[in-house]
């Protein structure tokens, strides 16, 4: 695959993580050792795809430090300061100039993982020749559901299966014309996607693997205990090394 950069979402506050939002930026909070981040990276390196813009904002000096300490070998970080309270289609204007020269490029957030492909998404992606691809996930209920029968007496019982509506996984490949469209007081979700997919512009690559976000403390535990023992979807590397720095400020 050619080498095309990364752009992560990672400067929002978790504010759904109670005390260690506030304290700790949600892409450094840990899975077995090393920050959500980390694991994000390693993921996309894989891949052939090692150069990232890490667009940060709330607490984004941990994350800039982080990756100045513990780089990751053979992969380029830009860390750009994108504000406090900047949406989502604001951080990605805020770093425009970093992707002038870019026909096409990734962005994801900072807060979820998946085993998707991203060498055949792109194929994908370059194949369709629209403007923008998501990753169309099923995630899993929340809620175990049960099955009656017509006298209410409970049949079965299904603990959190996979729902069969698709959702948006927040993996996304652009083209550089993606830009004409973002709006830096709203979020990329909003009025981009949606004058995306009226004009036919925005298409799913579906994915029916491993996929998962971290909004809550008990997520956060849940990628421990997958980490932990040995089944972790997206740990599609082997080894673990270091990483060369550069900053934009």
């Amino acid at each position: 695959m050619s080498s095309i950069k990364v752009v992560i979402l990672c400067g929002g506050k978790g504010t759904r993580l109670g005390s260690t939002g506030l304290s700790v930026p949600k892409g450094l909070l840990d899975i077995g050792g090393s920050p959500i981040l980390w694991h994000l990276m390693k993921f996309y390196a894989q891949h052939g795809l090692t150069e990232f813009i890490l667009c940060v904002g709330h607490l984004g000096d941990m994350i800039r430090t982080y990756f100045v300490q513990n780089p990751i070998s053979g992969c380029n970080i830009i860390v750009a300061d994108t504000g406090e309270e900047t949406q989502t289609g604001g951080r990605l204007l805020a770093v425009k100039d970093l992707l002038k020269d870019e026909a096409e490029f990734c962005v994801t957030y900072g807060d979820g993982l998946s085993d998707a492909n991203i060498t055949n998404m792109l194929a994908y992606h370059r194949h369709h020749g629209k403007i923008a691809t998501l990753a169309a996930v099923h995630p899993r209920n929340n809620f175990g559901i049960i099955e009656l029968n017509a006298d209410s007496c409970v049949t079965a019982f299904d603990e959190k299966p996979m729902m069969k509506e698709w959702v948006n996984g927040g993996f996304f490949i652009f083209k550089s014309q993606i830009l004409d469209y973002v709006d830096g007081n709203t979020a990329l979700e909003r009025s981009p996607f949606e004058r995306l997919a009226a004009l036919g512009e925005l298409v799913a690559y579906q994915h029916h693997g491993f996929w998962k976000c971290m909004d809550t403390y008990k997520e956060n535990l849940e990628f421990n205990q997958l980490w932990e023992c040995n089944e972790a979807p997206w740990k599609i590397w082997d080894t673990c090394d270091n990483q060369t720095m550069k900053e934009s400020r």
